[in-house]
């Protein structure tokens, strides 16, 4: 998949260290990533939600931070959204 927005995922890694691996695993993974369908991402990723209009939000140490990604299926493109805390995350607007 081509990934999107990185720029987002490299400021949160300077401020939030402890997620520093766990972001660049992921990074490297969904790269190397064709997916195709939503039941795609759900069997690597089972705990990830999809909250409708191709939208997916990954659990990012152990649910303290979440990653808003929308996805295009057809054109393998992941667009970073949004990441934060998970308090900043029940503000979010997701629809």
């Amino acid at each position: 998949m081509k990934l999107l927005g990185k720029e987002l995922l490299h400021d949160f890694k300077e401020k939030h260290a402890d997620a520093r691996s766990q972001i660049e695993s992921w990074e490297a993974e969904v790269e190397e990533a064709q997916w195709n369908t939503p039941q795609d991402l759900k069997r690597r990723y089972p705990k990830a939600s999809l909250p409708g209009n191709q939208q997916a939000v990954f659990d990012i140490c152990w649910n303290k931070y979440r990653l808003l990604v929308k996805v295009n299926y057809k054109n393998g493109i992941v667009l970073i959204k949004k990441i934060g805390t998970h308090k900043e995350y029940d503000n979010w607007n997701i629809s």
